[in-house]
């Protein structure tokens, strides 16, 4: 018997699969769990119009994500910190003040989409990456620079 899953199972398929199973397995279990459906003609086309339409969901979540990632990358960020003599700053550029200036531009991200590896205490210039919706990656160009006293 053939069915279309509509969760995933361990050890039969993912989501959207078309697989053959014994009937009393689908019958009994599958489908009155709410697992799987029958894959009858109207099923098959009614999960084919479904995935059409979150392809294209899908694909305009992407090309949203890669505008904001345009806008990201052509602004470069400049931070502001009281520094020691040998550049060192006294405490460390954080996530939510990278946020704050991207918010000053016009930009508005989650800071927690910001991923700072390791704390930022020097003076220079930095590469940080942005993760966005449907896996695109933003590079934000940071220069940190002594405050001016």
């Amino acid at each position: 018997m053939e069915i279309i899953l509509t969760e995933n199972v361990e050890g039969l398929g993912n989501i959207g699969d078309l697989v053959k199973v014994k009937p009393g397995y689908a019958r009994n279990y599958l489908v009155p769990k709410g697992l799987a459906v029958i894959a009858n003609s109207r099923n098959i086309k009614e999960f084919e119009h479904q995935k059409r339409q979150a392809e294209r969901k899908f694909q305009r979540v992407v090309q949203a994500a890669e505008v904001l990632k345009g806008k990201i990358e052509a602004q470069p960020l400049q931070v502001a910190h009281k520094a020691g003599e040998e550049g060192k700053l006294y405490g460390a550029v954080t996530a939510m003040e990278i946020g704050a200036k991207l918010a000053e531009a016009g930009i508005e991200i989650d800071r927690r989409k910001i991923q700072i590896d390791e704390p930022i205490k020097n003076l220079g210039e930095y590469e940080i990456p942005v993760k966005l919706d449907a896996g695109v990656t933003a590079t934000i160009k940071l220069t940190v620079v002594a405050e001016a006293e």
